[in-house]
């Protein structure tokens, strides 16, 4: 094959997990954000501009907190802090990994072909937004990443030949960031989250790409480069306090891994934490009625409802991004180095991801815990399940702690920042003075965050 050939290929795929999509924004214009599975979410009763004062105040604060901590064999001692206890039976757990990914990837194709229409009794659905990006993805950074056992597209390119070609260092995550947008995008403008013929159909497609780029550049060098899934879960493990190293579990404080400056190593590496932070927020964005009322008015005046939702995507993270970089060239000015501002972005981006878990699990916890009871009992009974599902319905008072959780990830997004600074200045006053742009970054982060968990949410229609 040649790499002209190659390259068709891959772009191909890509297109036709694109052009899925944009059929069905086009079929169901509808948002999707785990269809009709979403509870709604009640507003708080304390005032909106309390709460995000409160919040930037916490996250100004903790800044201010860290920056006393000036002494650098006592900030390495708490970064390199571990534990190294064994991990018996490794060969067999990863053996067992290996069955279940392909046995949920089996799941997922065969019961969303064949299996009830009905999202709420379809194991598909469930199994994939409740078990999967909710469950599997919350479990990733808060105990470690346990995705490339589990991966079923790694294990079957295993039995699968390979080209072994080389893959394009000039492309380098910039697929991976364009790929996991195109996936946020297709959940929300389509219904498949709700639809379990489409989101069967979504799994074949992906598996097709994936199984593809796998074939032509070799599984190892595509999972680690340009399959999405993959580095978000890569990512989010770094926030985690259990990985595995040489055989044995290595146990260290959450977020010690995002101080390696090996994480992130590019332009393209930092747009992806980037995507990945924002992408969430989006997803949050589009269920709350201010988003629904934008849209609305949009529309009326004559934008296209189509474009409303891949725009709005596009020009947040353009946003995110921008911001991001801005502070970074500023930190090079107050800190008065010869680090260029690309340097302190990449340095600082594996921060970003704290905030990213925490939002992630404010944002889905509670859809969650609501909705395993329904996985468990559908579970049972795959394709003919139950005509009413239970759901677990939770207390008032449990919503206040999305704000918890979101506070969380910022105070520790802070502490890695102020670890991250120390291991890149020599002078203590210059790591202080490079984090002051980055804090009002991550305040202005909070501050988008904090508004959207506050907001009611249930599934908000396209237009």
């Amino acid at each position: 094959m040649t790499r002209t050939a190659t390259a068709k290929l891959v772009a191909g795929t890509f297109a036709a997990l694109c052009a899925l999509g944009g059929l069905a924004a086009f079929v169901v214009p509808v948002a999707a954000h785990a269809g009709s599975l979403s509870t709604s979410q009640e507003s708080l009763s304390t005032p909106t501009w309390l709460f995000l004062v409160t919040g930037g105040g916490a996250v100004g604060a903790s800044f201010l907190l860290a920056s006393f901590v000036t002494d650098r064999a006592l900030i390495r001692a708490i970064h390199d802090w571990h534990r190294r206890p064994p991990l018996p039976g490794r060969t067999a757990l990863v053996a067992t990994g290996r069955g279940v990914g392909l046995a949920g990837l089996f799941v997922v194709i065969v019961v969303g072909f064949v299996g009830p229409a009905t999202p709420q009794g379809n194991l598909a659905i469930l199994l994939v937004w409740v078990g999967w990006w909710a469950g599997f993805t919350m479990s990733t950074y808060l105990l470690g990443n346990a995705w490339p056992a589990l991966n079923p597209w790694r294990t079957i390119s295993r039995g699968l030949p390979s080209l072994d070609r080389e893959y394009p260092d000039r492309l380098g995550a910039w697929p991976s960031v364009v790929a996991l947008l195109g996936l946020i995008w297709i959940e929300i403008v389509s219904p498949v989250a709700s639809d379990p013929r489409l989101l069967a159909g979504l799994a074949v497609t992906y598996s097709i790409v994936t199984l593809a780029g796998a074939v032509v550049y070799g599984s190892e060098s595509w999972f680690r480069r340009a399959d999405p899934i993959s580095r978000v879960f890569r990512f989010y493990g770094r926030v985690a306090p259990l990985t595995t190293e040489e055989g044995r579990i290595r146990v260290r404080l959450p977020g010690s891994a995002l101080a390696e400056t090996r994480l992130v190593d590019g332009p393209d590496e930092v747009a992806f934490v980037i995507a990945l932070l924002w992408g969430t927020t989006f997803d949050g964005l589009v269920l709350t009625p201010a988003w629904d009322g934008f849209a609305r008015w949009l529309v009326a005046l004559g934008v296209p409802s189509v474009l409303l939702y891949p725009a709005g995507l596009a020009v947040g993270f353009a946003v995110f991004l921008g911001v991001y970089r801005l502070a970074a060239r500023r930190s090079r000015v107050s800190a008065r180095t010869y680090c260029s501002a690309e340097e302190i972005a990449q340095h600082f981006a594996p921060s970003l991801l704290a905030i990213a878990a925490g939002y992630h699990l404010a944002h889905y916890l509670d859809y969650f815990l609501s909705l395993v009871p329904s996985l468990a009992v559908v579970a049972t009974s795959p394709l003919s399940p139950p005509a009413t599902v239970p759901q677990l319905v939770l207390p008032g008072w449990f919503g206040g702690l999305s704000l918890v959780f979101v506070l969380g990830g910022h105070l520790l997004a802070i502490w890695v920042a102020h670890t991250a600074a120390y291991d890149l200045f020599p002078g203590r006053l210059q790591a202080i003075r490079s984090q002051y742009a980055l804090t009002a970054v991550m305040i202005f982060y909070t501050a988008v965050s904090l508004w959207v968990v506050s907001q009611p949410s249930g599934t908000v229609p396209f237009v």
